[in-house]
């Protein structure tokens, strides 16, 4: 985010929150459905800030639909590694697609 300036910056601090998706979670909006996912080993994005942001999503929406986490054990940044395991994942998320969708075949 260096182009945005320094955090401390009251001028580049709205920027930046305002990029955020934590700080950004809306109270009373109805949200689709969501598969937020992460890796337990991803350099990039901590497991613990999806797992924050779906946790404040169920704090405050309300609305019924589902909002699922899945945390990899073994992913990082781009999923897993191996081809199978890519491909378990990918099947996973159409799964979901699908099934938001209601195609059931």
């Amino acid at each position: 985010l260096s182009h945005m300036g320094h955090v401390l910056s009251e001028n580049r601090h709205g920027l930046i929150v305002a990029t955020t998706f934590y700080e950004n979670v809306e109270g009373k909006k109805a949200y689709p459905w969501m598969l937020v996912t992460g890796g337990l080993n991803d350099p990039r994005v901590s497991y613990w800030e999806p797992a924050k942001w779906t946790a404040s999503m169920r704090a405050l929406r309300h609305d019924k639909n589902p909002l699922l986490l899945k945390i990899q054990m073994g992913s990082g940044h781009f999923g897993s590694s191996g081809r199978y395991e890519q491909i378990k994942e990918t099947a996973f998320d159409w799964a979901f697609i699908l099934t938001a969708m209601g195609i059931s075949k």
